[in-house]
């Protein structure tokens, strides 16, 4: 459980970031600012510089302590996610034969909707098998500006 929250502003609206003392531990969409504590720790700035660069298009890889609460089956399905490099998707479908858990796109669908940690998962570069975007704890347009931000910057990484 997350026992010290930050918020921050980003191009898609404000986050609140939450942790332990050592971990990340919850990103959330639509957040009202908050007063920030007295006392604000380490994790918590450095996810705040990390996010920050993510937006400003030099990071693609996130390198922070954390610990996102959920069952079994949900950090599986996390850890696969995870693994999905920056500017690129891959369907709920294939996530489920990557946990082994084949005829369980829907189930793929509800651990990918109860990721505390989006953006850092990120759970936005999973979509639907026919290309479409389905579904996304923070609604379809910020899944789509995030989509198309990496797509954008990992474009021009190559070319340069």
């Amino acid at each position: 459980m997350a026992n010290y929250f930050k918020t921050m502003d980003s191009p898609i609206g404000v986050l609140m970031l939450g942790s332990d003392e050592w971990q990340l531990k919850s990103i959330t969409f639509n957040a009202e600012y908050i007063g920030n504590g007295s006392y604000i720790p380490d994790i918590l700035i450095t996810a705040q510089k990390q996010l920050e660069e993510y937006f400003s298009g030099s990071r693609q890889i996130f390198d922070l302590s954390m610990n996102p609460e959920g069952t079994e089956f949900q950090k599986s399905v996390w850890k696969k996610v995870a693994a999905v490099s920056y500017g690129a998707t891959k369907s709920y479908l294939e996530i489920a034969y990557e946990v082994k858990s084949e005829n369980s796109s829907r189930a793929v669908g509800m651990a990918n909707g109860k990721n505390p940690l989006p953006i850092i998962i990120p759970c936005h570069r999973i979509i639907g098998q026919n290309g479409k975007l389905t579904g996304y704890a923070g609604g379809l347009e910020r899944k789509k500006w995030l989509l198309l931000h990496e797509q954008n910057h990992s474009l021009s990484k190559r070319l340069f």
